[in-house]
């Protein structure tokens, strides 16, 4: 059957601005940028991880309606129908920092748990991204 998750997908409102937050603070890299025509493809990855991509999608055609995509776009902004990304980093608390210094907004600062130390933040679009420095050896 299966063996591997290649592309996971989030709405985003503007792409140019999902890749300036994406990119230019999280420190993600741009995987693929293609103009289809019908939609820009754009795809990002965690450095060094190319095989695990996640799709940076706008709301609207081929998938959808214009109808469809005007709802989807208002229960996005509005906090409702945002995607969740977990990460996983060598040092929480330092990531926290250096995020925070290029103004990432938080919803959960670094916090230890049973499973190791996490924190939450949203992307410009209501997007939850949680990410957590697991216990040694989990």
């Amino acid at each position: 059957m299966f063996n591997a998750i290649k592309i996971s997908q989030i709405f985003v409102l503007d792409q140019d601005e999902a890749l300036d937050f994406y990119v230019g603070k999280l420190g993600l890299e741009v995987n693929t940028d293609a103009d289809l025509g019908f939609m820009r493809w754009l795809t990002i990855n965690v450095p060094g991880q190319a095989d695990r991509e996640i799709l940076l999608e706008k709301p609207g055609p081929p998938r959808m309606d214009e109808a469809t995509a005007e709802q989807v776009r208002d229960l996005l902004t509005k906090g409702a129908m945002g995607g969740s990304l977990f990460l996983t980093t060598d040092d929480c608390r330092k990531t926290y920092e250096t995020l925070l210094a290029k103004g990432v907004e938080f919803t959960d600062e670094p916090t230890e748990r049973p499973y190791g130390i996490d924190c939450g933040l949203r992307d410009p679009f209501g997007n939850s991204i949680r990410f957590s420095q697991p216990l040694s050896g989990a």
